[in-house]
């Protein structure tokens, strides 16, 4: 029996069941887990119960890859049993290879995506858990009903499986394209990328400050505590967009958020009214900020700089974008310590041992902190720059309603934080690009329609989840070089093996030099014709 199981090829459908079943679990349970051990909560069977059964996330991404790899395998013996001399079908003969492998995986994706959405799983909708994304937010139940739970999997499956077509079909890429074909497709794809994670995080930068449901809960958790901003700012923020706190008309709350935050923070509590503040600079803000005793602030109107910075630092808007930035910076090389690690110690353990190695890697992760410290502290500097320091003191007879308006300086620092990403690697761009586009395009989503509860919302998304992950299982099959980052080494690891990316690595090495040794027909003289 164990003969018989290692003759079997790395691609057999029981090896890829094998391999993916673990894994996917590994990747569901245990954040599961861990978020339990963390909240001390009770519920450790009822998680086992959902995730070791035939609608967890494990089973059903086994059924996904193994189920087509196994409809697969299962229609060439058909092919190979049929006699010579029969008479086929008419659409059989026209179908290549790869419209074959699309057609099994779809079939074997659209029994994944129905087992996901099984109506058993609608009592546990808002506990359970998909890896790779980050659960949808719990928000408040609308009349129709709630979010898919899968729509997050199916847009990150989405991106993924259009950024390979855009691979293969735009940039024409192959696994023996040269040198100087990659250097022209890497210049162009990095610039997209680029291109692509500023627009996304503008996004959500902006949804997180005034339309966070549109975004993960634990999402914007994670931004709240990486930007290190009170609520209470972001409270009265929203306020202003809707009109309910003005620095000409006052404000309708009551309680006044800034109010109480500008006494928690030791200050008056006239510093936070804004029918005491000035809307506009010059020399009326001059003899405001004069009687309340704020210093620093000119000729400037709007909220005094203390209280925008909260607990970080005073009135000085350079040490308020210092301290944030070194904060951000300690707190992504926490993060990011282990997604430069993990991958080496997983396939290449040994390459730890090397001084260079060890070198290149804290390289790497000071490279990926510092573009995170960038994005933060770009984002504040923006935003002083724009209610403080340079246009509202330049543009004075503008009301701060505006600076401090959804156009103003929020809008400013969610258009420059995202050209941080040049500070990280072209490889690394791409990946990170990937990572928030499919939030970029929830937050963009109608929400209404979304949580209506329809069957239509549904239909569609089961067969995006269904076309974009055959296309991506499709492409792994056959157009491998066209995968990215996590996909590439997830699929290649899952349908070939764990020696699949090296071996494919040592095949395009040899055909570089197979190209590069070899004459081409084309540049051979006449005697070298003559003598061939």
């Amino acid at each position: 029996m164990k003969s018989l199981f290692l003759s079997l090829p790395n691609d057999h459908p029981l090896h890829i069941v094998i391999r993916t079943y673990p894994l996917a679990l590994s990747l569901s349970l245990g954040p599961a887990i861990l978020s339990l051990a963390t909240t001390r909560s009770k519920g450790l069977k009822s998680i086992l119960r959902r995730e070791l059964g035939v609608t967890g996330f494990s089973f059903a991404i086994t059924v996904a890859l193994g189920g087509g790899s196994a409809l697969r395998t299962l229609w060439k013996r058909l092919e190979q049993k049929q006699d010579e001399t029969s008479v086929r079908g008419n659409l059989v003969p026209r179908l290549k290879s790869w419209h074959k492998t699309f057609v099994c995986n779809a079939l074997a994706s659209l029994v994944a995506i129905s087992l996901l959405q099984s109506p058993r799983r609608s009592a546990q909708t808002r506990k359970a858990h998909i890896p790779w994304t980050v659960p949808i937010a719990q928000t408040r139940k609308t009349e129709g009903g709630r979010t898919s739970l899968t729509l997050d999997l199916t847009l990150l499956v989405l991106v993924r499986a259009f950024d390979a077509l855009v691979q293969g079909l735009v940039f024409k890429r192959a696994g023996d394209e040269t040198k100087q074909a990659r250097k022209r497709r890497l210049a162009i794809t990095t610039k997209l990328d680029a291109l692509a994670f500023w627009a996304s995080s503008a996004g959500i930068m902006w949804c997180f400050f005034y339309e966070p449901e549109r975004l993960p809960r634990s999402y914007v958790k994670w931004i709240s505590s990486l930007a290190n901003i009170d609520g209470r700012i972001v409270t009265a923020l929203r306020a202003i967009r809707a009109k309910q706190w003005s620095y000409i008309h006052g404000t309708s709350l009551d309680p006044n958020p800034v109010v109480r935050l500008s006494q928690d923070l030791g200050y008056p509590a006239q510093w936070g009214d804004p029918k005491v503040l000035p809307a506009y600079g010059g020399y009326t803000a001059s003899a405001v900020w004069k009687a309340l005793g704020v210093r620093g602030r000119g000729s400037v109107g709007g909220l005094p700089c203390e209280i925008v910075h909260g607990t970080v630092t005073g009135d000085s808007c350079t040490a308020n974008v210092a301290i944030r930035g070194l904060h951000a910076f300690l707190e992504a090389l926490a993060l990011y310590l282990p997604v430069h690690v993990l991958p080496i110690l997983v396939r290449r353990p040994r390459k730890l041992l090397s001084f260079p190695a060890i070198l290149e890697t804290l390289l790497g992760i000071l490279r990926s902190s510092s573009f995170l410290s960038a994005f933060v502290s770009s984002f504040w500097a923006a935003v002083c720059l724009t209610r403080t320091l340079v246009i509202a003191r330049a543009l004075p007879k503008i009301s701060h309603d505006f600076y401090d308006g959804p156009f103003g300086c929020v809008m400013a620092g969610c258009l420059v934080c995202g050209g941080s990403i040049w500070i990280e690697s072209g490889r690394r761009r791409g990946e990170m690009a990937l990572y928030v586009l499919p939030r970029a395009i929830r937050a963009c989503l109608p929400d209404r329609w979304l949580r209506s509860g329809r069957k239509s919302a549904y239909v569609i998304e089961r067969i995006v989840f269904t076309t974009s992950l055959a296309t991506l299982l499709t492409a792994a099959v056959h157009h491998p070089e066209t995968l990215r980052g996590l996909s590439r080494w997830t699929l290649g690891f899952i349908l070939q093996g764990p020696n699949a990316l090296r071996l494919r690595r040592k095949n395009i090495d040899q055909s570089e030099v197979t190209r590069t040794t070899l004459p081409d027909s084309s540049t051979l003289t006449l005697s070298d014709k003559q003598k061939k």
